[in-house]
């Protein structure tokens, strides 16, 4: 039966309209997203399948493009859209933290790195720039691959510190494996970073390591 045979109520459109988005399942959410579903079937019985298929919203999302295609009913423009959503969740999340408070412990920015940066399936490094009162200027991705002292350049990190005009820095990078203990190289890495960037006086607040489910904050384990 098409979604239009169905009563208003049960529409995931119309109870979007009459309740807002938190009245929606995942797969009616996803439905909205669709519009429409495959041939005898509605866009909510495909997200049904495709939750089935990749075991939870998590896990539809951030599948690989190829697996992710290769899912029932999906194809590129379904992908394309999905990822388009992702992304825009982000970069509002960014633009919020933007006109936010200052981010003065780590419990600040963690939701926020835990947005951007937890579904990565590579190693992402980033720095978040900061004003005298600890405000974000900027969110960047300066280096993506291992982290290690080959892959993070201390001099271009201080150079696009000092573009950004930054007092101070969050650094921050993902472990996609899901576990948030920082290695030997990660300990190493943020010595050099502070050191160089203590030449030219903007501070290292913290270091984040973002796991599955955690961030893991240097600050807090007397690492910095």
């Amino acid at each position: 039966m098409s979604i239009q045979n169905w009563l208003p109520s049960e529409r995931p459109r119309e109870k979007l309209m009459e309740h807002g988005p938190q009245s929606l399942s995942n797969a009616e959410l996803l439905a909205v997203f669709f519009g429409t579903g495959l041939s005898g079937g509605t866009a909510v019985d495909l997200a049904h399948q495709l939750l089935a298929h990749f075991g939870s919203l998590r896990g539809l999302l951030c599948a690989e493009r190829q697996q992710a295609l290769a899912g029932p009913g999906m194809g590129p423009a379904r992908y394309c859209m999905l990822q388009a959503a992702l992304e825009l969740a982000r970069r509002h999340y960014r633009e919020t933290l933007k006109a936010g408070p200052a981010l003065e412990s780590p419990d600040t920015a963690r939701g926020f790195l835990l947005a951007q940066l937890r579904d990565r399936p590579y190693e992402v490094f980033c720095c978040l720039h900061l004003d005298t009162r600890h405000r974000l200027i900027a969110f960047e991705e300066l280096f993506r691959g291992t982290i290690d002292g080959a892959s993070v350049h201390p001099r271009e990190v201080v150079r696009q510190a000092l573009a950004r005009n930054s007092a101070a820095v969050i650094l921050a990078h993902n472990h996609p494996s899901g576990v948030a203990e920082p290695s030997q190289a990660d300990e190493l890495i943020t010595q050099r970073l502070r050191d160089a960037l203590g030449l030219v006086d903007i501070r290292v607040l913290d270091h984040l390591i973002v796991g599955a489910d955690r961030c893991m904050s240097f600050a807090e384990r007397g690492l910095l």
